[in-house]
């Protein structure tokens, strides 16, 4: 296995702690969004913090150019703003399709990075992939862009054009250490708190194991998976990871039916074959070579 094809896996494990997103936070009760991500993102900075204990000198990794804060931060906080601000001021379903253009995003762009080469079948594995994703966010429900909730279509569209534009900016900042995520982790969980006394009422978890969803959900999710993701998109192959993320949505989707939130269908196999599919379609390099 090569260097790129080993990071390009470790960017894939994200994709799979991603499709735990919708479990915890179902269980974790209701806890307001952005006072759900301060306290995940706290948990997820914190766990990264303990390396310090073992090695104190890595703490000093974490002097690094503003503009290395100021994409790590925008990225991981602008995201999270814009997409609970775009499911409150729009449909969930119209806004949760927009916003999920960014895998879609990150392969197109993916061109204009240094020594990347965008080829069709990365364009058809995404393709197929977003196919997939509408099946799934969709579930049987009409899509339909209605003019009074353009606000929110455009917090849904800044959101995606957010995330893709951070996993490709992170790709130019290749020598900076995975270990400055902790401290992005931490920043935005300091921004998340104070968007949370600004906009929300604090409640919290009600019980052991709303309160175990949570801690979950920092460790997992919101977590070990951004270091993945820092990592993955610095070190591996982008246009695979980008058509690889339709996963999330399946696989969150088939989590939920395994535990009995969500019903198996037809379209959900279908969707399943769709981003299999793109999915293996982009990895083509990578699988036959």
């Amino acid at each position: 296995m090569t260097p790129k094809t080993k990071a390009t896996a470790i960017g894939a494990i994200a994709v799979l702690l991603w499709s735990l997103l919708a479990l915890f936070t179902a269980a974790s009760g209701a806890v307001p969004p952005f006072q759900l991500a301060a306290m995940t993102f706290a948990i997820g900075g914190m766990a990264g913090a303990s390396v310090w204990l073992v090695r104190p000198a890595r703490i000093r990794l974490l002097r690094q150019p503003p503009v290395v804060w100021l994409v790590g931060v925008g990225g991981l906080f602008g995201y999270h703003f814009f997409y609970f601000s775009a499911l409150r001021a729009a449909p969930p379903v119209e806004a949760g399709l927009i916003a999920y253009l960014w895998p879609l995003l990150i392969v197109v762009f993916s061109a204009l990075l240094p020594g990347e080469k965008l080829h069709v079948h990365h364009v058809i594995g995404a393709l197929a992939g977003a196919g997939g994703a509408f099946i799934i966010v969709t579930s049987g429900k009409s899509v339909q862009i209605d003019p009074q909730f353009a606000a929110g279509y455009a917090m849904a569209l800044a959101c995606a054009l957010i995330w893709s534009g951070y996993s490709l900016l992170s790709r130019r900042f290749a020598k900076v250490p995975t270990d400055v995520v902790t401290g992005i982790c931490l920043a935005t969980a300091a921004r998340s708190l104070l968007a949370h006394l600004a906009l929300e009422t604090t409640r919290w978890p009600a019980d052991s194991g709303q309160w175990l969803a949570v801690v979950g959900l920092g460790l997992g999710p919101v977590g070990l998976a951004f270091f993945l993701w820092d990592y993955g998109v610095k070190q591996g192959d982008i246009q695979v990871l980008g058509a690889a993320s339709y996963a999330a949505p399946l696989l969150s989707t088939l989590v939920l039916v395994l535990f009995g939130f969500a019903p198996l269908t037809a379209a959900l196999g279908l969707a399943c074959l769709l981003i299999t599919g793109g999915a293996v379609i982009a990895a083509k390099d990578m699988i036959w070579r």
